[in-house]
């Protein structure tokens, strides 16, 4: 697991505050790997997944430090969804 996932882990489960998610949602950082939010929190892994963003490490690091939001991202092409959109959108809080 790359050092930027690690930290990527690490940061979301903080902001999650021990909460999980209803629902499962994959990040793919580029060139890094992969992370699952699930019902547990944040951890490193590449399971099969209800919705998949995937970005930069710079653009995904942007979005956890709160200077860039999920949707600039998403409608400037640097944050690409796939599959379930109102999770997604579910995710922008905890993003933020």
């Amino acid at each position: 697991m790359s050092e930027i996932v690690q930290e990527a882990v690490a940061t979301l489960n903080a902001k999650m505050g021990g909460e999980g998610f209803d629902g499962v949602a994959k990040f793919v950082i580029t060139g890094e790997g992969a992370l699952i939010i699930d019902g547990t929190g944040a951890r490193a892994g590449d399971d099969e997944a209800d919705v998949t963003l995937t970005a930069s490490a710079d653009v995904f690091k942007a979005i956890l430090d709160g200077d860039k939001s999920p949707t600039a991202a998403f409608m400037t092409g640097q944050l690409s969804v796939d599959g379930n959109m109102g999770l997604a959108l579910k995710l922008s809080s905890i993003l933020s």
